[in-house]
């Protein structure tokens, strides 16, 4: 490098940078050292890991408060990128955000948190009301679906604390996170916190977002046919005679899965807090764990009879399905890549990987925000209650920059994702055929 460029690289030798031990990301065109920072950064190493050797400026954006900007100068190498470019689209999506700092919006979080504590508590109170004070079967199934129903306004409030301080210190908001997360629901916020910044970073990649490998029982897209090397968890999804049993008839499993796709959390909850892995507050969430299996045990030991502590469990399982399908509706049927999230197209990958789900603002409530997807993956730090209002400024930029703004009711979200599953089983029934086949047929059905 000569004299008068000593103080620029190159896209092309950025990339270059690019493992753990040598780990550099540009920001705003300036070129950030962040290898140490990578192993005590609050997101996880994940999101720097998968964007390394980029200019992530959008995704700095989307997931920091503007305070983060002051601690980035001591990470600062003394590069700048030379080729260091900004497309329309990105310049537009930071005027955007940019413009709702300025309006304060994300410090504009209403009293969703006070009413959803009250709802909460309220739910779970009928639910021990009837557990205890009651001894009709039915009472004792509804109570089950209530206990269900809370859980999916628990894990909303889990879902705002992990992505912004809902409460008024970083210490209450870290006893929210737990107590949402571990104590009521026995899912780890560490856990969620894990998987859920990756999908964020690598939304529908079907190698780096662990949401979309759920080998051997679901496959969206026949790219999956390939035993592709999961980018995430670092091992091969395989795709064997028993993954491809499972996905031939997915369209008919889907909704009994979901039933009891509950269970499977807990599993990786305790896989991640008993691994070998480095796991933030590691005893502070096994903590709140054997907090939830003390008082969910104790509760199912009130009922009666062992058939009817099964079928109350049941009945809350089916409950929550409903929150575990509205995730699927949000991602299966999108768009899906191969390969690892690029720093320059933030904007274009979510409005790919994203589907909203149409509804009245009379079902907010119901959908804790997350209806608008789309809204809530370009602006993840935004309070669900600002989630509606930022909508018409979305599709506007979308149809500015003739980007796909995907919003379908429940009805037809469920149809398209449906559709996603049966096309993807068919491909694998017909697995006799070479593998350059499915890719052809891949080509011509890019919808999911």
């Amino acid at each position: 490098m000569d004299d008068n460029k000593k103080n620029y690289i190159t896209s092309d030798e950025l990339k270059k940078h690019n493992k753990p031990d040598d780990l550099w990301l540009s920001i705003q065109g300036k070129v950030y050292n962040v290898t140490d920072w990578a192993k005590i950064h609050p997101g996880g190493d994940i999101p720097l890991l998968n964007l390394a050797g980029q200019d992530v400026t959008d995704a700095f954006i989307a997931f920091h408060p503007g305070t983060a900007w002051k601690h980035l100068d001591k990470y600062f190498t003394g590069y700048h990128l030379e080729d260091f470019q900004v497309s329309e689209v990105s310049r537009d999506y930071r005027n955007l955000a940019t413009q709702f700092a300025k309006s304060g919006l994300f410090e504009k979080k209403g009293h969703g948190v006070i009413y959803s504590l009250c709802f909460v508590f309220l739910l779970f109170s009928a639910c021990i009301y009837g557990v205890l004070c009651s001894d009709s079967f039915l009472i004792h199934m509804l109570s089950g679906g209530l206990l269900g129903f809370a859980w999916i306004q628990v894990t909303y409030m889990g879902h705002d604390s992990g992505h912004y301080q809902i409460m008024s210190t970083r210490g209450y908001n870290k006893f929210a996170q737990i107590l949402t997360g571990n104590c009521l629901t026995g899912i780890s916020i560490a856990w969620w916190k894990w998987t859920h910044n990756a999908h964020h970073v690598a939304c529908n990649s079907l190698d780096f977002d662990p949401d979309l490998q759920h080998l051997p029982v679901f496959a969206v897209s026949s790219n999956l046919f390939q035993s592709l090397t999961s980018q995430f968890y670092k091992r091969q999804l395989t795709f064997d005679s028993l993954a491809r049993f499972f996905v031939s008839y997915q369209h008919f499993t889907f909704y009994p899965v979901m039933v009891v796709a509950r269970v499977n959390l807990y599993l990786q909850t305790f896989l991640l807090l008993f691994s070998n892995r480095k796991v933030p507050d590691r005893a502070l969430n096994i903590l709140g764990i054997l907090v939830f299996w003390t008082w969910f045990p104790l509760l199912l030991s009130c009922l009666p009879n062992w058939n009817e502590r099964v079928l109350f469990i049941l009945a809350s399982f089916c409950v929550t399905s409903i929150q575990h399908i509205q995730f699927c509706l949000n991602h299966f049927a999108a768009n899906v890549y191969v390969g690892a999230p690029k720093g320059n197209d933030w904007f274009e990958k979510q409005t790919s990987g994203t589907i909203d789900i149409s509804c009245s603002s009379k079902m907010d409530w119901f959908f804790g925000g997350l209806q608008f997807q789309l809204e809530h993956h370009l602006f993840p730090r935004l309070p669900r209650c600002q989630l509606r209002n930022i909508s018409p400024l979305v599709q506007e930029l979308c149809k500015k920059h003739n980007l796909p703004y995907r919003s379908l009711s429940f009805f037809e979200a469920n149809k398209w994702t449906l559709n996603t599953l049966r096309s993807a089983a068919l491909e694998a029934r017909d697995f006799s055929s070479p593998v350059p086949k499915n890719l052809v047929w891949e080509a011509f059905n890019t919808h999911g």
